[in-house]
């Protein structure tokens, strides 16, 4: 199957990005994630990337977890690695958006390192962080669904 490849325009660039699905596992549960793959001058040029938790919570896990960046969401993610020294112009390598460097968040995602991690905090602890401000850790009380 072909990467589709989409377009961006931001500050009189035009950006080219893609977005891969993904599935990570947590300690209760499985999350979607998108890697999403961003260029600004070329496909050898110095590549953004950011793996995006979806703070979605369902009965059935990533199963029926339809979320998908926006071009909005995608513009933001854009303009934050600009202000924190990505740089597109550059020949080859990548960018990384890390959520142990990075303290970024869309309404709809988090930053996660667990794709390249397997030693990265527990997304499922963390999405539920996310979802009720205050709170650090659910308890299996907490999940939807039936009781694991």
């Amino acid at each position: 199957m072909r990467t589709r490849l989409r377009k961006l325009y931001a500050g009189g660039r035009e950006f080219v990005w893609s977005g891969r699905l993904y599935h990570v596992a947590g300690d209760r549960d499985c999350h979607r994630c998108v890697r999403l793959r961003v260029w600004g001058a070329g496909k050898n040029s110095h590549a953004l990337e950011a793996d995006l938790l979806s703070k979605a919570i369902l009965p059935w896990g990533c199963a029926t977890d339809g979320s998908y960046p926006t071009p909005q969401d995608v513009r933001n993610v854009v303009d934050y690695a600009l202000t924190h020294g990505w740089d597109p112009g550059l020949a080859s390598g990548t960018f990384f958006l890390s959520e142990r460097d990075h303290a970024f968040e869309l309404p709809g995602f988090l930053l996660t390192d667990r794709l390249r991690d397997d030693g990265a905090p527990d997304p499922t602890a963390r999405v539920f962080s996310a979802s009720e401000p205050g709170t650090t850790e659910p308890s299996p009380d907490d999940r939807p669904g039936p009781a694991p």
